[in-house]
């Protein structure tokens, strides 16, 4: 096919507190929210989304929590671990930062030329701070609690984990045109076709073929976006898929993005999503996360949405 992904556009999973996941993202990781809305689907819960200043496209880790949601099973047909992008030589400071506020981390032998450090969120999602000295071309949020030298760039790679890795790397390198740069025991890596590396250019496929079936709750991701530059290459992006046999959505109003969803062999939740409009179309850039936006068509139940919404304290 002729079309070919930009790179990753955000990572969606699934929380329970929406307070103490503002606290971790913000306060720890140091990621600005900049959008507070609602699930479009089930206005009942939040949708949280943080990243760079801007929001911009391969910074964006969403979240969907639900107080009930029971918790999640890491295994295959997931995508298990979400690894962020942060300076190079900058690990010591965030080992020292995450140990002085009792945030356990464990740091791995190199891997793929890569130095990472891995933790937890807390409702157990896998998180991996890799260092690195790729190019990137995000705006790191420098109004939060990590000095902005040392701050997450962007999403660097997500990691699919696959009883069957050969269906899900085929789609990935004939359906969703990646390519295959790097395989090493059972990981097998693939990148945009960009011209330079940097932020969202990479996905992991590791084969489990014995491993139990992964359970999509609390602590897991929901769903991977990829980037399309606008809805023409979208659309375009969606066809070619249709015609090929995949099973794909019709085209989802996000407000901030339009969306298109279809599931890889194994069984994971994907998404093509636009870079624009962007978070700014509906609150000024300085105060972006600040209040509860909803989308027009939810506008006349704002009352009733916000009662059974729980309280998330002050944002900033």
């Amino acid at each position: 096919m002729n079309v070919r992904p930009t790179g990753l556009h955000h990572v969606t999973a699934i929380a329970t507190d929406p307070r103490a996941n503002a606290d971790f993202y913000r306060d720890v990781l140091g990621l600005r929210l900049v959008k507070r809305t609602v699930n479009f689907d089930r206005p009942d819960t939040y949708h949280l989304y943080y990243g760079d200043r801007a929001g911009n496209p391969g910074t964006v880790l969403t979240f969907f929590p639900w107080p009930d949601a029971p918790p999640g099973r890491a295994g295959t047909g997931q995508a298990t671990t979400t690894t962020l992008s942060v300076p190079e030589g900058a690990l010591g400071w965030w080992a020292d930062h995450l140990a002085a506020l009792n945030v356990d981390a464990t740091r791995p032998t190199e891997r793929a030329e890569e130095d990472v450090l891995t933790l937890r969120d807390p409702d157990g999602l896998l998180i991996e701070l890799a260092a690195n000295a790729d190019p990137h071309d995000t705006d790191p949020w420098d109004g939060g609690a990590v000095p902005v030298e040392r701050a997450v760039q962007g999403i660097r790679s997500v990691t699919l984990t696959e009883r069957d890795a050969e269906e899900t790397a085929r789609m990935l390198g004939d359906q969703l045109g990646f390519r295959l740069v790097d395989e090493s025991g059972d990981r097998l890596r693939f990148r945009t076709g960009a011209a330079a590396p940097g932020v969202g250019t990479i996905v992991d496929v590791v084969a489990a073929p014995g491993a139990e079936r992964g359970l999509v709750a609390a602590g897991s991701v929901h769903h991977v976006a990829y980037r399309a530059p606008d809805r023409a290459a979208q659309d375009a992006w969606r066809l070619a898929l249709t015609r090929e046999g995949v099973d794909v959505t019709e085209v989802r109003d996000r407000c901030y993005f339009t969306s298109v969803y279809f599931n890889e062999p194994g069984g994971a939740l994907l998404e093509i999503a636009t870079d624009g409009p962007g978070f700014d179309v509906d609150e000024p850039l300085l105060e972006l996360g600040r209040a509860l936006r909803l989308p027009p068509w939810l506008e006349p139940d704002r009352a009733r949405i916000e009662r059974h919404l729980p309280r998330m304290g002050e944002t900033r």
